[in-house]
């Protein structure tokens, strides 16, 4: 996994030799915390808590947090929902956030591993690894001298709506602590064992998610002449909405539109009067995204009057794509290489995130961490079968302190102040 350092790479990071030397602390540090978080991993994973509903698993993690050498978990009162933050390094000044994600999934796991949910719920996203590696990075941060304050943000909801990171940012959660950076690290079973990527750009998209609702005039099935057929209608309108993204959006440019659920009627010998679809959409591009709301309107409205029936369209906006920051990017990628870790290519998906949200207050590096074993039948993100070994705590652990240092490292040679850290003042 180790390789001979380039001296590019080495120029690059002999611009400080003091984020050298806390970069071996922090290691250092890392290694003792890394039994106790794994420990912790095992005991978030066996006791999942949903969205909106973490309030266990947030004092779980405080309380580890909270230990005889790390900081106290009566600083971090809950902010919105089940949320915490805690400050490690200077209590004024500047300072950087690194995010994990309290809530499981609505999954009856099949892992069978000994600490395995048995509750109906599962962390088949890999909030467990990320939450104790979390742990792991703060503690092991708690006795060194930072440049800057670390944020350990314990973030509730991110799996559904409202989000906890836009409900956290309306909050002000981030009032007062001079925000610079908002660090994410995910698990990824799409990248090789010890790849991490680092791309700059749009790496997750946008998620909004419609309703189509085509009325129609209902009748015998019989006497279809007599009828508005809402079905046959609702059928085309989702046939057509397949071209918005073939034919009007550049191939280059991810965007996804899918239709998840239909429903109608209750009867095979009646025509109904009503025909329902739900789905979502995705794109990487928030001009595409507004293209695809629009022609999702003009060709459900148009089709269904074709057809002699109404079409009624609802769309709930939700997370905004996910962008990283260029200088961010670049400068945790020779971190990345001296921690031993395979540079990835970049690594975009149509996956959503709510740590996207904290775009909007400032800029944002989210790495994606290897879990693959090449297999092409190995269980993926969101699967009853998903379970990532507890290396995965140590990997994620090591790219969070690369995404740490790279931050910094951004801070101490000028990074500007963010105005408010409050949605819309970047």
């Amino acid at each position: 996994m180790r390789f001979t350092i380039p001296p590019s790479i080495i120029e690059r990071l002999c611009v400080s030799t003091d984020l050298l030397q806390l970069y071996g602390q922090w290691q250092q540090r890392l290694a003792e915390e890394l039994p106790a978080a794994i420990e912790l991993r095992h005991r978030i994973h066996a006791e999942p808590r949903l969205s909106h509903d973490e309030w266990d698993t947030a004092r779980l993690v405080a309380d580890a947090l909270g230990g005889s050498d790390a900081p106290a978990s009566s600083g971090a009162p809950e902010i919105a929902g089940a949320s915490r933050i805690v400050r490690i390094g200077p209590s004024t000044g500047p300072s950087i956030a690194l995010r994990g994600e309290l809530d499981a999934l609505p999954i009856r796991e099949e892992t069978n591993a000994p600490w395995s949910s048995a509750n109906g719920a599962m962390h088949a996203c890999g909030h467990d690894v990320h939450l104790a590696a979390l742990v792991a990075v703060a503690r092991a941060a708690h006795s060194l001298s930072l440049p800057g304050a670390l944020l350990a943000v314990l973030q509730h909801s991110e799996e559904t709506f409202p989000s906890g990171a836009y409900e956290l940012l309306e909050a002000g959660a981030f009032e007062g602590h001079d925000v610079r950076a908002f660090l994410g690290v995910h698990l990824q079973p799409r990248l090789a064992e010890g790849i991490v990527a680092a791309t700059a750009g749009p790496v997750n998209a946008s998620s909004d998610e419609f309703e189509i609702v085509v009325e129609g005039r209902g009748g015998h099935a019989g006497y279809p002449h007599l009828t508005r057929d809402p079905v046959v209608a609702l059928a085309n309108v989702v046939v057509a909405l397949q071209q918005i993204v073939a034919r009007n959006v550049d191939p280059t440019r991810a965007a996804v539109l899918t239709v998840g659920t239909l429903s109608a009627g209750s009867a095979p010998n009646v025509v109904p009067g009503r025909a329902e679809a739900r789905g979502s959409l995705r794109a990487l591009h928030p001009d595409d995204r507004a293209f695809l709301h629009r022609r999702l309107v003009e060709v459900s409205e148009q089709v269904a009057a074709a057809h002699g029936c109404h079409a009624e369209v609802r769309l709930t906006s939700g997370e905004p794509a996910l962008v990283n920051d260029r200088r961010l990017a670049e400068a945790c990628e020779p971190w990345l290489a001296k921690s031993g870790f395979v540079p990835g290519e970049a690594f975009r998906s149509c996956g959503a995130d709510d740590f996207a949200y904290y775009g909007e207050a400032g800029p944002t590096l989210m790495l994606f961490v290897g879990t693959g074993s090449g297999a092409d039948d190995s269980p993926g993100l969101h699967h009853p079968r998903f379970l990532p070994s507890d290396l995965a705590v140590h990997h994620v652990a090591q790219a969070m302190i690369t995404a740490a240092l790279a931050a910094f490292q951004d801070l101490t040679e000028g990074g500007a102040a963010i105005p408010g850290a409050t949605p819309g003042a970047r």
